[in-house]
């Protein structure tokens, strides 16, 4: 089962790339926005890691325009674009012009996962959790 989960993922990251465009990174995680609980009890303690520190930007930004989510997705980065793809079929949830992405920031961890931070080049910046901090470090060597 666990192979073939993974090679559906592969797959997922892989569907509809342009013509042309190269996959670079891929890995399962879960908009900082959208998480559910992430093994710290309490819906206070839910609340706070769903809404503080989930997003920066405002109306117009580019974080701003990543519409709500909830569950795991995969962050897909290509030559071309960073975005988040849905792992099962790789339907596009939200796509970003590769050259948006300005730096992944690795941020202290909560309970059970890695949290890190998009930041996008108006300034605004996204929050993310993954299961692994290589992860972490493979997206910042993809992007910086």
């Amino acid at each position: 089962m666990i192979m073939h989960m993974s090679a559906l993922r592969e797959r997922s990251a892989h569907s509809q790339l342009a013509p042309g465009e190269r996959l670079l990174g891929y890995a399962s995680v879960v908009p900082a926005s959208g998480a559910k609980g992430v093994g710290i009890g309490g819906a206070v303690a839910s609340a706070l890691v769903n809404h503080v520190g989930a997003e920066s930007g405002g109306a117009g930004s580019i974080a701003a325009g990543m519409p709500r989510t909830s569950g795991a997705l995969l962050l897909r980065v290509t030559d071309q674009r960073v975005g988040l793809v849905k792992p099962l079929d790789g339907t596009p949830v939200w796509e970003v012009p590769r050259a948006w992405v300005t730096r992944v920031e690795r941020r202290p961890r909560t309970q059970l996962m890695a949290r890190f931070r998009l930041h996008y080049a108006d300034g605004s910046w996204h929050a993310f959790l993954t299961m692994r901090r290589r992860t972490i470090e493979e997206f910042r060597t993809l992007i910086g």
